[in-house]
């Protein structure tokens, strides 16, 4: 005996939920699985538990420079990491129930926790109870790569996900990976006091960014007192005694480092190994990826791929732009495609990077004539005025159309600056439409028209 729904959404990360009320609020009948927490990988070990941590260290090192501002604390700042890992837990654990709770509020929404599997194209199978749909989405997420390193088997190490459950200071963390992940915990926990240590086998981190921006990173990093090891090949794991030694292959420095903690942050993995796709005949990279369209179907008609495991974003904005797409060009028939969207995205380090649209490398290999400007954060008054000066504002323009083509913000409130220069390139709109805007003074964002005077061509 089976049961039949208009939809079956598997997961109940950032796309799955709004799908599922979208859905259900148009009068169909849904089923939406989970298996392990409501709210996928951002509402339980991503963005809302890391930001959360991340506010509590900028808290203790802007207490630590008390002085610069003309004040004097009372001694050295303590971070207590059982009360930082309760706030933690609260903010976070306040989201995943607020996941479930509207979720089991919802009317023609049925919500089952299992792990589902497929057994045909449209039938699942949870809990030995049969499902079937005419339209399934799948919205498994992803996990943190593991990969074969030598050692990998034998010495304990920590994920984004099990870092979730510390509750004390490491005395010194290494961390292998040197992009997002790697870097915010990374400066994170030297400011919580411990000594960290970052290993990337690339030649710099962030290595998808623009050289600049990779290096003012590193610079900002490094002076924070985290040493960094880049071009680290051979990488392996073994133990040390009570310690964990990382060793590697490097064309500076010894060829291992010894902490007492190894977090892993080298990539993620999606979520589909185990879900029974071949019996239903959706396809995958090799990678595991489901592969999707530009409406983001899948090969089988009536299955669709949603965030992380689509491999088309892996951001909690990507999931949900997903979601977008994919209830409107259902309900609404929008024809909307994933090819429409702007490249955007944050690395929360502090200062924070704003990215959008394209990189150098990306414009040079475009072959357009362009433009571009750049100019330091320390111009900005407001940067100065809250004693927080570094990084730059660096933008890339069609020198034809006058479009935006890219531009990166590192510096104070460049993640939110950002979205200024995001919504004109979604307008279409030339970049004068921002030089000639009144913005509010003191902001950083007033100071985008003078950036956008001083254009030059692209080296």
């Amino acid at each position: 005996m089976s049961r039949h729904f208009d939809a079956i959404i598997i997961g109940t990360g950032q796309a799955g939920p709004s799908l599922a009320a979208r859905f259900a609020a148009a009068g169909m009948t849904v089923a939406i699985i989970e298996r392990h927490k409501f709210g996928g990988t951002c509402v339980n070990t991503g963005c809302i538990p890391t930001k959360t941590l991340v506010a509590s260290a900028y808290a203790a090192h802007v207490a630590r420079r008390g002085a610069e501002y003309g004040f004097v604390g009372n001694g050295d700042v303590r971070v207590d990491m059982k009360r930082v890992k309760a706030r933690k837990d609260e903010v976070s654990g306040r989201s995943n129930k607020g996941v479930e709770e509207w979720l089991l509020g919802l009317k023609n929404c049925t919500v089952i926790q299992g792990h589902a599997r497929f057994q045909s194209p449209h039938t699942v199978v949870v809990n030995d109870e049969v499902l079937q749909a005419d339209k399934v989405f799948i919205n498994v997420g992803g996990r943190a790569s593991v990969p074969a390193m030598p050692g990998i088997h034998e010495a304990p190490f920590l994920t984004n996900s099990s870092m979730m459950d510390i509750d004390f200071l490491p005395e010194h963390l290494v961390i292998v990976g040197g992009s997002y992940v790697g870097l915010e915990f990374g400066q994170m926990y030297r400011r919580f006091g411990s000594e960290v240590t970052i290993v990337e086998k690339g030649p710099r981190p962030i290595g998808r960014e623009d050289e600049d921006v990779s290096d003012a990173v590193r610079e900002i990093l490094e002076m924070e007192g985290i040493g960094i090891r880049t071009n680290a090949k051979c990488i392996s794991l073994s133990k040390r005694d009570s310690r964990i030694a990382v060793g590697m292959e490097c064309d500076e420095g010894p060829p291992e480092v010894v902490g007492t903690h190894v977090l892993l942050a080298v990539g993620r993995t999606p979520n589909t190994d185990d879900l029974g796709l071949d019996r239903a005949g959706v396809a995958t990279d090799q990678r595991g990826y489901i592969i999707v369209d530009d409406q983001l179907q899948t090969n089988v008609p009536g299955i669709w791929a949603l965030g992380d495991c689509n491999g088309r974003g892996a951001f909690t904005h990507t999931s949900y732009n997903d979601y977008e797409i994919v209830a409107d060009n259902l309900l609404d028939s929008a024809h909307r495609r994933v090819s429409d969207r702007i490249q955007a995205y944050a690395l929360f380090t502090d200062p924070p990077l704003g990215r959008c649209g394209m990189t150098d490398a990306e414009v040079r290999k475009s072959g357009r004539a362009a433009l571009v400007t750049k100019l330091p954060m320390s111009a900005v008054n407001r940067a100065v005025e809250k004693g927080e000066t570094q990084g730059f504002i660096k933008i890339s323009v069609d020198a034809e159309t006058k479009h935006i083509m890219g531009a990166a913000i590192l510096g104070i409130g460049g993640d939110e600056v950002v979205h200024v220069l995001l919504d004109v390139m979604y307008a279409r709109a030339p970049y004068t439409v921002v030089q000639r805007a009144m913005h509010i003074h003191p902001t950083v964002a007033e100071y985008l028209p003078t950036v956008f005077s001083k254009l030059e061509p692209f080296p």
